[in-house]
């Protein structure tokens, strides 16, 4: 009886241990699979034992918030498409081959057409108070052969009886602007996205998009308001896929909720006649990006821009991050960018 006891007291012991020990291999079985697939994140390894990111890393209990927290991405999930590998014509449909039934079927479904969100002041234009232009730079930028035109708006300032404030403004078109929207058109789906208010942005744009490419035109109240950053534009108000969304803009806290959906361009200024940002570099990077299952990787391989921020996030928690080279100040309707 004695015997049948002890072992009665053993066999559970037992168990438990083979248990313990099933459990380990099962673990490093798991750490094994994530090498032969790429090597793991710091952040895998420690869900395997159960211990999140965050509150192992948390140096404080109540740690201060920040801004709208950027939707994490696993970049791994992309296709990644191997270099120098052709591309189907966009007008095709992407053939995937799908099992079902022993039989292969062929997905005929074309791509979606690429929805590009265009920024307008300091991307596609230039504007300043004319009263505060100087004559010189109106002419060498007449010389250089930038267009411009002069432009009455409403402003957001009242007069002295209570009536709307009109501004005059002069507007530069950036170089190859025409033809970039003309070109874009044929196979991008176009939105203007400004922070610049509707009563100088509506005029603004009616001049230089005569032909209506734009299917949608939104404005400062159409942009979001995070912990640091003012006049965000979320691309979620748009689509709810990202997969075929693009913003172009010159201030890359605009896309700041959307990280790997945003080109980040050069800002443009009638100083710079000979640019050709447009039609050289931007059009055929767009072009590109509307033979894309999903724009993401691509931009993410081309500009890093998660990185970025994350190596720029003190200028987010000092509230103003100054990208201006100095001179003349854009016309004050428009974007409040970088301005503190």
């Amino acid at each position: 009886m004695e015997e049948l006891a002890a072992a009665e007291v053993y066999a559970p012991r037992t168990i438990q241990v083979w248990r313990t020990l099933l459990n380990w291999m099962a673990f490093f079985f798991q750490i094994f699979a994530q090498i032969l697939r790429g090597t793991p994140s710091f952040t895998q390894v420690l869900s395997y034992v159960g211990l999140r990111h965050g509150s192992l890393l948390s140096s404080a209990p109540h740690a201060q918030p920040q801004f709208k927290p950027l939707p994490v991405v696993e970049l791994s999930d992309f296709a990644e498409e191997p270099e120098g590998a052709p591309h189907p014509p966009r007008s095709t449909p992407a053939a995937v081959q799908v099992s079902a039934g022993g039989e292969r079927m062929i997905d005929t479904s074309p791509l979606e057409k690429l929805m590009v969100v265009l920024d307008l002041d300091e991307t596609l234009v230039c504007a300043y108070e004319t009263s505060s232009l100087p004559a010189l730079l109106r002419s060498q930028a007449t010389e250089a052969g930038i267009k411009w035109f002069e432009l009455e708006c409403i402003s957001s300032d009242k007069e002295s009886e209570g009536k709307p404030k009109i501004n005059y403004v002069t507007v530069f078109e950036r170089p190859g602007l025409k033809e970039f929207l003309k070109q874009l058109s044929e196979f991008a789906d176009l939105v203007l996205f400004t922070a610049g208010l509707e009563g100088y942005a509506r005029p603004l744009v009616d001049r230089i998009d005569v032909e209506n490419r734009f299917s949608r035109r939104l404005y400062r109240p159409s942009t979001t308001s995070t912990e640091y950053r003012e006049h965000v534009k979320d691309l979620a108000c748009l689509s709810k896929d990202l997969c075929r969304i693009v913003i172009v803009d010159n201030n890359p806290f605009s896309f700041l909720l959307q990280p790997l959906n945003g080109i980040p361009c050069i800002p443009f200024s009638p100083g710079q006649p000979h640019d050709e940002q447009l039609l050289e570099v931007i059009l055929p990077l767009l072009k590109h990006l509307s033979l894309q299952n999903d724009v993401r990787p691509v931009l993410y391989e081309r500009f890093h821009m998660p990185e970025w921020f994350q190596n720029t996030e003190f200028l987010l928690r000092d509230g103003c991050a100054s990208l201006d080279g100095g001179g003349l100040t854009p016309f004050s309707d428009g974007p409040a960018f970088f301005k503190c």
